[in-house]
């Protein structure tokens, strides 16, 4: 059921905007009007999920455990995984952000026979956590030669780098079969392992699903229905510039792509998808760990708490302590 109902979900969807996609009013709506709300559904979504996490309070350094923090000069210190100063921190944020260093040293469980705890990495994970994400902003990349006119120059280099193999007519993009292929990785790893099966959630599959559906009918819109991109450019375009025109003639397919779209943008924010944003705001990412170097102080304290020793502290409960059998240093 929790692979079950994330699929009906998006099989819904599909049927919703197919049928919507064949009636003239609807078009509008499917066409015109649900881009605009998706897109500032995203954009207030978005940016309201970054302020309430930049204004949650972080009041200590939160070290990771690994990498031993800067202290004795014998004693070994990872200046990515614990770094001390920005320079370090701004090294181990690039790294995670552009070459995802966290998931590529994440670790794995096993147990073989014997019984026998084996531990390994998942570095299958990574690749194909790292193949996804950059198909995927590749093709939002080559997308903007659609909204925009001057088309910018390094879209047409994109797209000439990306069908380099000229395989077909219209050229097959490298980057989506790796895309399809990605997504088809991680819906696999989740279901058929089971461990991750396991804490697998609907509001896992139904991303998987859904992007998964965005590809398929891309492709469909390029390779087999051969969608007027004359017709598409303006629509897009109209968008952009505020100005929307809706042609006549579009196929369904077109607008069963677009509401997948669109339904991708109104859940970003609600969902785990934002860890794009989340990211650069993490304090076991973004913080530096010098508790050893440098001391932090609370800036919650009142300056009316005095500090409170241990052995004041039991001068001042010792008879409570006592009644209650717990062991006081002082009789």
């Amino acid at each position: 059921m929790r692979v079950l109902y994330p699929f009906i979900a998006v099989l819904a969807l599909i049927v919703v905007a197919f049928l919507g996609g064949k009636v003239t009013g609807l078009q509008y709506l499917l066409g015109v009007v649900l881009p605009y709300l998706a897109f500032g559904v995203f954009i207030v979504g978005f940016v309201n999920r970054v302020i309430q996490w930049a204004k949650s309070p972080v009041p200590f350094r939160i070290p990771t455990t690994c990498g031993q923090a800067k202290s004795l000069s014998w004693i070994k210190q990872d200046r990515l995984d614990c770094p001390h100063n920005k320079l370090e921190v701004a090294a181990r944020m690039f790294l995670e952000i552009v070459l995802f260093r966290s998931l590529f040293r994440n670790t794995k469980a096993e147990i073989h026979d014997g019984p026998k705890l084996v531990y390994g990495s998942s570095k299958f994970l990574w690749l194909f956590a790292l193949l996804f994400h950059y198909s995927f902003l590749v093709i939002v990349l080559r997308h903007l030669r659609l909204f925009t006119e001057p088309i910018p120059f390094f879209v047409p280099l994109i797209e000439l780098a990306d069908g380099i193999l000229q395989i077909g007519a219209p050229r097959l993009y490298q980057t989506d079969m790796i895309f399809l292929a990605a997504l088809a990785f991680l819906f696999l790893r989740r279901v058929m392992l089971r461990q991750i099966r396991y804490i697998s959630l609907p509001a896992d599959y139904f991303p998987l699903f859904l992007i998964f559906a965005i590809g398929v009918t891309g492709l469909l819109m390029r390779y087999y229905y051969r969608v007027d991109i004359a017709a598409v450019k303006m629509i897009t375009a109209g968008l952009a510039s505020f100005s929307p025109t809706l042609p006549e003639g579009i196929h369904p397919i077109f607008f069963i792509h677009v509401t997948l779209v669109c339904t991708l943008m109104i859940y970003f924010p609600f969902s785990k998808l934002m860890h794009m944003g989340g990211v650069f705001l993490s304090p076991t990412r973004n913080m530096s760990n010098n508790n050893r170097v440098v001391r932090h102080i609370n800036p919650w304290n009142d300056p009316a708490i005095k500090p409170h020793s241990y052995a004041a502290y039991e001068d001042e409960f010792r008879e409570f302590m006592k009644g209650a059998d717990i062991p006081v240093e002082k009789e």
